[in-house]
């Protein structure tokens, strides 16, 4: 009866180790996808504020939460067009509002039983995210057993789990974009691709079954074929650019249909697959229509046209191998008869269809090869191209496991070179995870899909290894007892190699560390403060000035635009800014910016922001409020478009400039209209190119092109000397501190005009190499670094390195300091009129000046405002000033509840020669208010001056007109006014010392 009994417990032992062996993946599975789900989940408390306000962690996170409130506030239904952007058109936003957005609301209605409240909303959508990244496990796992076992499955769900990269920082909380819905439904659409092939050659579907209607031998391979179709639709349905994997599958398609004809066997059967998943692409993303567009990122034309043309390719390369076989033509010039014929496709679609060809050439050009970026698409942060790819890149994102992909590719093409099979869906997973490596070639961002090429092709190299060392891993454990002490060094390294640089000590930052470290994204948080006052002290779009409107302008309404524009009502106005803060405009001011960062309108705003007068400014932004393209237009071309337009009241009348506009980002601005910075921060007089001598940047803050810039005016000086712009807003919860410098050889005196980071590179390769020797003036562009964010003592400490060459020197030429964002309101102005009796100033040499004393409500000081204009040969006078000295109006008003007051009245003062002295001075004084209404409606206001006693002018004295601070005694700490200039000496009280360099000698 032992006996027996030991044979039960033995069988019932056999039983558990099978039923283990069999299913312990799925416990692993699980135990990865908690991992990733936790270390993505670390700093949730981040993101949860006291007050209930959103916090996320990226620009267009904040976007993706107005389409997500949309989509709630009108389920089940995404935001077909959006009226609160891109004034004065509006725009469809195409990739937002799309399957992403119904998954999300879609699981809040479950949580919050079908009416979900906004924090079940915002809480949902914050996890959302990082639920879908641990979803991500399952595809790769599948992908991964289809080429290397499960062991080769778990190894490729073990490097997506610790891969630290893109997308890992795109799937964390608080990062509420579709990134991580594009990597898991890419996934599943390529593994369920990889099944539909090899059902294929299993059944074998030909065209005789079909014309036969063979449904029972039909069945499976359509089943899956169409299952593949569904799911590439799914992936475009959460991103419309995700027509790049029909594009991917084309060239498989076409790649493979080749081979197999090559070889002998019937393309019929992969073409099957590829004519009906792409026909049911067809179908799906047909009913996704939105708009008569060739574009990628929204749902028109190009997707279904696009994936029809993929399925017709493969139906006729079928037809066209069976016509080769009949005419007993040569099988090895098929494929060349095929290059062709795609040739003669693109040739015909150039003529026929020019926007499908710009459309397919230019993305193919821009998003998959690393060599056609457009200038403008580098001022994106995430589509630029990597530094050093191959060698920096790649190792920060994957480790070594990206090489050990490029071996798995290698040993994939091997296969049939060593007499093993090959399936179809390895040359799919080839051709796919070539076309990742140059898309992140190109563009960094594509990083979190490479991960999955790198996971996946990893399974083919562990089981390879395995398969070559006779590694049986999963045979049991008497299988277990039996393996060689090599072969355990094997298995050691292996898992040294994937796993060691992601994990510490060596990996420079892990997942868990990145995952405890994110945080709300810096720039929101910085215009929340702006944003809410906006939205509190500004009317309502379509209750601007006498309009009552509002009601017509629901933030949650459906519109359906006239002619691909919407007709604002009026009342309607916008907000103009960079299009990197449309968003956080739109999102957490409830107001209508005119360029986002779907790139709409980025060129108009580049144009005002750099335009050099006001009189410029002005004409840009009523042609812009016509609809016009103001694109490289001369004045009198704006002038004309605007006096032609029927141009209603509806205009943009706010202004916002924060400190990084004015600093870092104004070389990407410059690039949308050139010309580019260099031009800008060059001291008048001087040429791009030229060497600049030091003693030109005693005055290159103002005499650079630069200053007259509309953004520069406007945020350094406060709007002195402007006419139609007012301040009415800083943000008070930071002060930022501005140091524009240069580098200076002081063996010729001149700027060097040699690249920074050319000089930094060399010079740390000298290092090692012995004495350091000082750069030449070579022909760069001159490295001027006009208004770098930080005090002077923080950019020493940055570039302390060049310390190092006594030749070279620091030259710091000015300081400023600024809110760290500043809104303006554009108004008519009131125009202060008056007449002098005196004949001898009435020869156009006296000047009248208007100022008044202008409290902002900050950290920062009072400032004063200045407008000047000549007196007239009649002694008349008139200038116009935008500021008032009451606050009678409001919101309620349909204006602008002021932030910024002016304390007293206009001093308004006419200096001129005097008759009997060899000097000039002031002659007549006066005061005068001027009220809200004036301002707002363009009123003139007559003011009396009177003569006075003759005052000599100082020539030497200079009036303060901004919030700019000495130069010489800044600390560097972008904190408060006080710790940023320790005696707040105003600007125009420069001295000497205030442009010295820090370190060597004076230099004047």
């Amino acid at each position: 009866m032992s006996t027996d009994t030991e044979r039960v417990e033995e069988g019932a032992e056999t039983s558990i180790l099978e039923t283990w062996r069999d299913w312990y993946h799925l416990p692993v599975i699980g135990v990865v996808m908690l991992f990733m789900f936790w270390a993505r989940t670390q700093s949730y408390s981040e993101f949860v504020t006291d007050d209930g306000t959103p916090a996320l962690a990226g620009v267009d996170s904040w976007y993706h939460w107005r389409t997500i409130q949309w989509t709630a506030e009108n389920y089940p239904h995404t935001m077909p067009y959006e009226v609160w952007t891109g004034f004065p058109t509006g725009t469809y936003v195409g990739q937002f509002g799309t399957l992403f957005d119904q998954l999300i609301v879609t699981l809040a209605m479950i949580v919050g039983l079908g009416d979900p409240s906004a924090e079940t909303l915002y809480a949902v959508s914050l996890l959302a995210i990082p639920i879908m990244a641990a979803l991500v496990a399952i595809p790769v796992f599948y992908a991964g057993r289809r080429l290397g076992g499960t062991i080769g499955g778990i190894v490729s769900v073990i490097v997506l789990a610790l891969a630290p990269g893109q997308f890992f920082v795109r799937s964390t909380v608080g990062q509420l974009d579709h990134h991580v819905g594009e990597v898991l439904f890419m996934a599943i659409a390529v593994v369920a691709m990889m099944a539909a092939l090899r059902v294929a050659e299993e059944e074998k579907p030909i065209y005789e079954l079909v014309v036969d209607r063979d449904w029972d031998a039909l069945r499976a391979p359509a089943l899956y074929s169409g299952l593949a179709g569904l799911a590439l639709g799914l992936y475009i349905w959460v991103w419309p650019s995700a027509v790049v994997l029909v594009g991917i599958f084309g060239v498989f398609f076409a790649v493979q249909l080749c081979l197999d004809y090559l070889r002998g066997v019937s393309p019929d059967h992969v073409a099957f697959v590829g004519a009906v998943s792409l026909g049911v692409t067809t179908i799906v993303t047909t009913v996704l229509f939105e708009r008569a567009s060739m574009g990628t990122t929204s749902f028109g034309y190009l997707q279904p046209l696009f994936a029809l043309l993929v399925a017709v390719g493969c139906v006729f390369m079928a037809w066209l191998a069976r016509q080769w076989n009949d005419r007993g033509l040569e099988r090895r010039y098929y494929p060349a008869a095929i290059a062709g014929l795609i040739a003669a496709t693109f040739l015909v679609m150039w003529l026929a269809l020019p926007g499908l060809f710009d459309t397919i050439v230019g993305n193919a050009t821009r998003r998959m090869l690393p060599f056609g970026n457009a200038a403008t698409d580098l001022t994106i942060q995430e589509a630029q191209p990597p530094d050093n790819f191959l060698s920096e890149y790649a190792v920060s994102e994957f480790g070594t496991a990206f090489y050990t992909m490029l071996i798995g590719l290698a040993l994939l093409v091997a296969r049939p070179f060593l007499g093993r099979e090959f399936r179809a869906e390895y040359t799919l997973v080839l051709v796919w995870s070539l076309f990742l490596i140059s898309m992140t070639a190109t563009q960094i961002r594509f990083a979190y899909y490479l991960v999955l090429a790198v996971a996946v092709v990893n399974a083919v190299f562990v089981a390879d290894v395995v398969r070559i060392f006779n590694l049986d891993v999963q045979g049991g454990v008497r299988r277990l007892r039996q393996i060689e002490t090599y072969q355990v060094i094997v298995l050691f390294m292996i898992v040294l190699l994937l796993f060691a640089p992601l994990l510490p000590p060596l990996a420079s930052a892990t997942v868990m560390e990145r995952g405890d470290g994110v945080g709300p994204h810096g720039d929101a948080m910085v215009w929340e403060e702006s944003n809410h006052w906006l939205e509190e002290n500004t009317p309502e779009p379509g209750n601007y000035g006498d309009a009552e409107n509002a009601d017509k302008l629901d933030y949650y309404g459906t519109y359906d635009p006239a002619n691909g524009d919407y007709d604002y009502p009026e009342g309607t106005y916008g907000v103009m800014s960079w299009w990197d803060y449309g968003h956080l405009i739109t999102t957490q001011g409830e107001r209508i910016p005119h360029s986002n960062p779907f790139q709409q309108n980025a060129r108009s705003s580049s144009a005002y922001l750099t335009a050099q007068s006001e009189e410029r400014g002005e004409l840009i932004l009523d042609a812009i409020a016509t609809g016009a393209n103001v694109n490289e237009q001369s004045n009198d071309e704006l002038e004309s478009i605007v006096a032609e337009s029927d141009q209603s009241d509806e205009e943009i009348r706010y202004v916002m400039i924060d400190d990084q506009m004015v600093g870092g980002k104004f070389s990407a601005i410059t690039r949308w209209t050139g010309p580019d910075r260099s031009h800008y921060v060059t001291p008048d007089g001087y040429e791009e190119g030229d060497t600049i001598p030091v003693s030109a940047l005693r005055n290159a803050s103002t005499d650079a092109p630069y200053h007259d810039t509309m953004q520069s005016r406007l945020y350094f000086d406060d709007a002195s000397g402007m006419e139609h712009y007012r301040l009415v807003h800083e943000n008070d919860e930071y002060v930022m501190a501005f140091t524009s410098y240069a580098i200076v050889n002081t063996q010729t005196g001149n700027v060097l005009t040699e690249d920074l980071g050319t000089v930094i590179d060399r010079m740390v390769q000298q290092q090692g190499e012995g004495e350091v020797d000082a750069p030449s003036d070579t022909a760069w562009e001159p490295q001027i670094y006009m208004n770098q964010r930080g005090g002077p003592q923080r950019i020493q400490q940055q570039y302390s390195v060049l310390q190092q060459i006594p030749q070279l020197q620091l030259q710091i030429f000015d300081v400023r300091q600024g809110a760290a964002i500043k809104t303006y309101e554009r108004v008519e102005g009131a125009t202060l009129t008056g007449t002098v009796e005196d004949e001898h100033l009435r020869d156009g040499n006296a000047t009248v000046t208007a100022s008044v004393q202008v409290e902002p409500g900050t950290k920062l000081d009072a400032f004063t405002y200045e407008q000047t204009a000549t007196v007239q040969e009649d002694g008349s006078f008139e200038l116009t000033v935008p500021y008032a000295t009451d606050d009678e109006l409001g919101v309620e008003d349909g204006y602008t509840n002021s932030s910024v007051e002016t304390l007293g009245a206009y001093n308004v003062s006419v200096v001129g020669p005097h008759p009997d002295r060899n000097a000039t001075g002031v002659q007549y004084e006066g005061q005068t208010e001027v009220p809200e209404t004036a301002v707002v409606d363009g009123e003139t206001i007559d003011v009396d001056v009177e003569s006075v006693e003759f005052e000599e002018v100082d020539p030497g004295n200079e009036t303060d007109t901004g919030n700019e601070t000495d130069a010489g005694t800044g600390t560097g700490d972008e904190g408060t006014a006080g710790n940023e200039t320790g005696d707040n000496e105003t600007a125009g009280n420069e001295t000497t010392e205030a442009i010295a360099p820090i370190a060597a000698e004076p230099a004047f």
